[in-house]
């Protein structure tokens, strides 16, 4: 085990959103984070978003954030605009050289793709480099008992979150948690990020595979477990 921090993680470009939903085609953008992490996890920049989603906010959903139709139509922004200026500052930070850090990726990115195509945004064909503290956290721990949601993987790696389901707090603590994996396993996770988002894609498609089998076994005999990462 190593104490020093990995050259990739010493800057991470973070993000995360709460939403209308949990069903990615359907679900809107309700509020959403960008931040650009240092070495300590300190954050060096910070973008936030509330957006008018266009439609109704359940109640469940508002129980989870706590942002209310009323309170998105008064403050927030339109949402083309919205997902606009988020699209645009994330590829931005790719191309600055920081990886992308989402936690469980697949949601929020297939999520960001969909609001895109809906308001007739540009979305590029490829996404890379991402960083994805949960998939980590299954292949590096993974006989480890207990839930695997940000605020357990989080306690468990000692990182507080501020107001979990706050895109911010959440975006920001997904990032230090990536930080104590990547101390805690820097001996073998892979050193260069490409081959790191290469070894994501297959670790998801393992974990699936892996999962299914046991659900088929114990629940469902055909259930089926989508293990494409980091967008499905």
């Amino acid at each position: 085990m190593t104490q020093e921090l990995p050259l990739w993680a010493a800057n991470l470009a973070v993000f995360d959103t709460e939403t209308t939903g949990v069903d990615t085609s359907y679900a809107r953008i309700v509020s959403a984070t960008i931040a650009l992490l240092g070495p300590s996890g300190e954050v060096q920049e910070r973008y936030d978003w509330l957006l008018d989603p266009g439609v109704e906010i359940p109640e469940p959903a508002v129980r989870v954030h706590g942002i209310t139709t009323e309170i998105a139509r008064a403050s927030g922004i339109d949402a083309a605009v919205g997902v606009q200026q988020i699209v645009t500052r994330l590829f931005e930070m790719i191309e600055r050289g920081f990886p992308l850090v989402a936690y469980n990726a697949p949601f929020d990115l297939n999520l960001l793709a969909a609001e895109a195509a809906r308001h007739g945004v540009a979305w590029p064909s490829e996404l890379s480099p991402v960083v994805d503290p949960l998939i980590l956290d299954k292949q590096l721990d993974r006989y480890r008992k207990g839930k695997r949601t940000l605020e357990a993987v989080a306690a468990h790696h000692g990182v507080e979150i501020g107001n979990a389901h706050d895109a911010g707090d959440d975006a920001i603590a997904a990032g230090r948690v990536l930080q104590r994996i990547a101390r805690k396993y820097a001996d073998v996770i892979p050193v260069e990020l490409d081959e790191l988002h290469r070894a994501q894609v297959a670790w998801a498609a393992a974990q699936a595979a892996s999962f299914q089998d046991y659900m088929r076994r114990v629940r469902d005999p055909s259930f089926i477990a989508d293990g494409r990462w980091p967008m499905r």
